[in-house]
């Protein structure tokens, strides 16, 4: 019964959340609501991976939800950058408020949008079949077009609508990829459904054909979602557009859960026909992504874009990893799918901060930010840092996982450009960032009359991001365990 109660409480709390958001609306006794919410998803996360640690795979709800290894780390990624974004929420929309650019209105439908939005995700983690999970992810598109066209200016709204269409058009292929994974399961002995523990375990009786081409559409229909080439074309202009703390959660935690669907997908390909063809695909995805990330980051003059195409490398480096297959490669890829959440969780909320008092998200526009707001800054550096892997951050030990990993298995060409492009973002990153840090304040939209002091909370929450981040770099801790677990589901072997 208390597994059970942990499992509901990520999907409960949030819709509770809600629904005071809905009766009551945004002001001064519900404007923490969202973050209390968000810690209570964090804290029944790590509640439900002590569980699954000792008792093992737990099914709730019929058998509707299933809770292993995997789906709690997940939940911790969902809950650690849910706080992240929450907590720097009402500093976020208190500044838009008094700058005439939203309303208490805008603020209520923002965090009751928010809140379903963290229950679908957790819902997508949580299903037991891929139809449910297909459901919770197809929520999250309608959720949050919502939220990126939230300021309903002309950018605003043609980001929402390519945002809408492209991620439809990634859904309806996993939806047709579904469908014909649930024709060769029916045609199987013991007829499995689209259960995952079931499909797994008859992987080896499905029709080859059938499969192959319903793995194809899963993967590329997931990975449009993900953010992974060639469906990708939506994230930078949702990234760009959305508010700062919607664009955290976002590239934070959306792109990793639409990831741990391709990984749960890849499970079933691996034991149904081999590892080569979900490998092949996995690879082709990685290289076009890094290659898409490299070349449009070089002369990128937008720093939210910035974020977003940086977004697409780490999805690309994550194929990277779930390519190369072997247990070092996925502890790897799931402990970067946290760094890396972390991380662009400080620099989303940042951006946003820097972007409400400079007015402006062109970076030849914003200089002297070290010298005007030293703390945002340092945030932002040390997040930049954090983000292309520079030690002690937890991004640093997962790439070098990966790589490792990469060499291992055979992927040695293919991990050795991924590695050459990482450089070249690398770069792009710290030029660009650079220019905005350093130097003295411009004339113009890019020079704020005043710089006010960065809200407390919202200065914990990027700074606690970080740390934590750093933490995980030196030493993953109680997570070892999980991550082990996790990667004994995803590779069988222990």
């Amino acid at each position: 019964l208390m597994i059970t109660l942990l499992m509901l409480v990520p999907v409960l709390a949030p819709v509770l959340g809600a629904v005071v958001y809905l009766v009551v609306g945004w002001h001064v006794a519900t404007r923490w609501f969202s973050a209390a919410s968000a810690a209570l998803v964090l804290a029944a996360a790590i509640g439900t991976a002590i569980a699954a640690g000792t008792a093992g795979p737990h099914t709730a709800l019929s058998g509707l939800l299933r809770v292993d290894a995997l789906s709690a780390f997940m939940l911790i990624v969902i809950g650690a950058v849910g706080l992240l974004a929450t907590a720097a929420t009402p500093a976020y929309l208190s500044a838009e408020i008094q700058a005439d650019r939203a309303s208490t209105r805008t603020a209520t439908r923002h965090s009751l949008l928010v809140q379903a939005f963290l229950a679908a995700m957790a819902l997508a983690v949580l299903a037991a079949d891929l139809g449910v999970l297909w459901i919770a992810i197809e929520a999250t598109t309608i959720v949050t077009a919502f939220l990126v066209g939230q300021r309903r200016g002309k950018s605003a709204v043609e980001a929402a609508w390519k945002y809408v269409v492209i991620c439809s058009t990634g859904i309806a292929l996993a939806l047709l990829g579904t469908l014909l994974l649930n024709y060769a399961a029916l045609h199987a002995p013991g007829m499995p459904g689209l259960d995952w523990a079931g499909l797994v375990a008859s992987a080896h009786t499905l029709d080859p054909g059938v499969t192959r081409i319903a793995v194809a559409l899963l993967v590329i229909g997931f990975g449009a979602k993900a953010g992974l080439a060639p469906l990708h074309a939506w994230l930078p202009d949702a990234h760009s557009q959305a508010p700062a703390p919607v664009s955290a959660l976002m590239s934070g935690v959306l792109l990793s859960v639409a990831f741990y669907a391709i990984l749960r997908v890849k499970v079933i390909s691996d034991a149904a026909l081999g590892t080569g063809f979900a490998r092949t695909l996995l690879i082709v995805m990685a290289l076009a992504s890094l290659l898409l990330a490299a070349s449009l980051l070089l002369a990128q003059r937008d720093y939210k874009r910035m974020l977003a195409y940086s977004s697409i490398e780490h999805m690309g480096l994550l194929a990277l990893g779930a390519a190369a297959g072997s247990p070092l490669a996925v502890a790897a890829v799931l402990l970067h799918i946290l760094g890396h959440g972390l991380a662009k969780g400080v620099l989303f909320v940042g951006a946003g901060r820097v972007l409400q008092t400079t007015g402006t998200s062109q970076i030849g526009e914003v200089r002297g930010l070290a010298a005007r707001q030293p703390l945002l800054a340092g945030c932002l550096g040390f997040g930049v840092l954090a983000l292309i892997g520079l030690p002690p951050f937890s991004v640093f030990a997962s790439e070098l996982g990966i790589a490792r990993a990469g060499f291992a298995t055979g992927l040695g060409w293919a991990t050795t450009a991924a590695l050459a492009l990482v450089l070249v973002i690398a770069a792009a990153l710290v030029t660009h960032t650079s220019r905005m840090l350093l130097g003295s304040p411009p004339d113009g939209p890019g020079a704020a009359t005043a710089a006010p002091r960065l809200p407390m909370l919202a200065a914990a929450a990027l700074v606690g991001g970080l740390v934590v981040c750093a933490g995980l770099g030196v030493t993953a801790g109680p997570l070892t365990a999980l991550l082990h677990s996790a990667a004994t589901i995803l590779t069988g072997t222990p």
